[in-house]
């Protein structure tokens, strides 16, 4: 029977598995090591909860709003490799590597979005006498269309409108050194920021930085740049916040089919709106979101029921974009802190080095117990884990780079873990092969039948083990998922190094005597024993069957 297995298919499948996943490895990419979690790379992870101010869970497209926002913040912090992710039903992840912690706990603030009027435009990185044109969105009731034809990239400037509720100007603030900031900053109970503070702000503006959030309380005037860096706003207190904003949908207008956007206030709102838009018609009011102007559209009529059409050169992706970013100002949720965890990057160099020892001294640990009790079978072992080492350690590489998989303290326990699991399918195997030759059997065919045997206790026990994996994958958070992730990975590939290359060279260290003896693979003395007792109990036997004659005959 054991003539019957072709250890080469098996053998070549295997190598091809192990080409197939170095070639993606070294021929996909320039980094060739598993990415590191911030627990052991340094950083700051911060799990943020939101909630409906009925307590339920937000809707699914509330949330992805949300993160979207953030995600927005944690680039305009101008850290690489961050990371913004939804995890269960009400939870936000944001995933900061380096010292950034301070900002990655204000991130998951509520997002400011305010409209504010435009005092002054101009070309990012020019003074403000040279203005520029606003990006040309009208601002009408829903029921009054415009009458002006749709505006290009090449409209013409719009006036400035004049302060609103300013104080007094005081001394001029310092120059700023050209960062993108929204505004000088100032204490809470600080006098509220002046169009001469905020224009001294806007003249050394560049708008070639990260933007940072709109920190600028509602009396301030500030200075902002669009969203797309080319032009810089000087705005003054807002006239509405964002949290007075009901609603925001992206639609065509009938007739023209050119796409709009429409918005609705609350009560508070739409009278506040009223009375600006009432009291500023032809100049333009600035929507900002974190700082950052979204949209300048210019008032055409007084609108004095709430709801608001804004025209411009939309299509259907920018009109739905500019919707979604006003109805987030106005989505309810609030989000709680729920886990802030800030590693140094020294600490996390000596988490990794201490996981590192760990797993060294349980595959030390294993390897020398093979050795102790199954000698040369323990070679056999001790081959399979290190194969299996080389294939998690490319699959690592691989999910790093594809999806970003990162490998945490969390998950290298539970490849300790799973250390224990792949030794103990070798274990089955050798003690199944083991009650074979204690039955008679010779190694060589022992080895086809203690497979039969041994395999369904192998698949049992590794479907077992990746479905309490699989299980607690979905229903843990944090950490815990990357232990999961981990431990299922390997349950698997442990099933892909025991069929595809223990068996196999087993089956074929079977075929040479040598293997067998009791000084290479210790197999030798259970066979022995073995041996040694047949004979005497067939004796036994024979001489309790034989009759008085043949017993006479043989002590005569």
């Amino acid at each position: 029977m054991a003539n019957r297995l072709r250890a080469r298919p098996y053998f070549g499948a295997f190598v091809l598995i192990l080409a197939l996943l170095y070639g993606l490895v070294f021929f996909t990419g320039s980094d060739r090591t598993p990415q590191l979690g911030l627990d052991l790379r340094g950083g700051t992870t911060v799990t943020l909860t939101a909630r409906t101010p009925d307590g339920a869970a937000p809707d699914r497209e509330d949330l992805e709003l949300a993160r979207q926002i953030i995600e927005q913040r944690v680039n305009g912090l101008g850290v690489a490799e961050a990371e913004v992710v939804t995890e269960g039903d009400s939870n936000i992840v944001i995933s900061v590597p380096g010292d950034d912690g301070d900002q990655a706990r204000e991130l998951g603030e509520t997002a400011q979005l305010r409209f504010r009027p435009v005092l002054n435009v101009a070309a990012a990185g020019q003074a403000g006498e040279d203005a520029a044109p606003s990006d040309g969105a009208e601002a009408t009731q829903p029921a009054e269309p415009t009458d002006g034809a749709e505006p290009t990239d090449g409209a013409e400037p719009t006036g400035a409108a004049e302060p609103t509720g300013g104080a007094e100007p005081t001394d001029a603030a310092e120059p700023t050194d050209g960062a993108d900031t929204a505004a000088p900053t100032r204490a809470p109970d600080a006098p509220a920021i002046t169009q001469e503070e905020a224009q001294v702000a806007f003249d050394a503006l560049t708008c070639g930085g990260a933007a940072t959030s709109d920190v600028a309380r509602p009396d301030d005037h500030v200075a902002a740049c669009g969203e797309d860096g080319e032009f810089k706003y000087l705005l003054g207190p807002a006239v509405v916040e964002g949290t007075s904003v009901t609603d925001a949908s992206a639609g065509t207008r009938a007739g023209t089919g050119e796409w709009v956007v429409n918005l609705d206030f609350n009560g508070e709102g739409t009278r506040a709106w009223g009375e600006y838009t009432s009291a500023n018609i032809g100049n333009s009011v600035a929507i900002t979101l974190d700082g950052r102007v979204i949209s300048a559209p210019t008032v055409n009529s007084a609108i004095l029921g709430g709801g608001t059409e804004i025209t411009g050169s939309f299509d259907q992706e920018s009109a739905t974009e500019l919707a979604n970013q006003l109805k987030y100002g106005a989505l309810p949720l609030s989000f709680t802190q729920a886990t802030a965890q800030s590693i140094s990057t020294e600490l996390g160099e000596e988490q990794l080095r201490a996981g590192l020892i760990a797993g060294a001294l349980g595959v030390a640990l294993v390897f020398l117990y093979s050795l102790l009790y199954y000698r040369a079978l323990g070679l056999v072992m001790i081959a399979s884990l290190v194969l299996s080492g080389v294939v998690v350690y490319g699959v690592l590489v691989v999910l790093g780079r594809e999806i970003g998989f990162t490998l945490s303290l969390a998950g290298i326990a539970g490849f300790i873990v799973s250390l224990g699991i792949t030794a103990d399918s070798f274990v089955v195997y050798f003690e199944r092969l083991k009650d074979e030759i204690r039955e008679g059997r010779s190694l060589r065919s022992a080895v086809p039948r203690a497979w039969v045997r041994a395999r369904r206790t192998i698949l049992s026990a590794d479907a077992v083990s990746f479905l309490a994996a699989a299980i607690l994958y979905v229903l843990a958070i944090g950490d815990v998922k990357g232990f999961a992730f981990t431990l299922g990975m390997s349950t698997v590939l442990d099933l892909v190094v025991v069929f595809l290359f223990t068996h196999p060279l087993m089956a074929v260290l079977s075929r040479y005597r040598w293997f067998g003896s009791g000084r290479i693979s210790g197999l030798g003395q259970v066979d022995k024993s073995g041996r040694s007792t047949a004979p005497r109990v067939r004796q036994e036997l024979a001489t309790a069957t034989a009759g008085p004659a043949a017993q006479n005959r043989s002590t005569s």
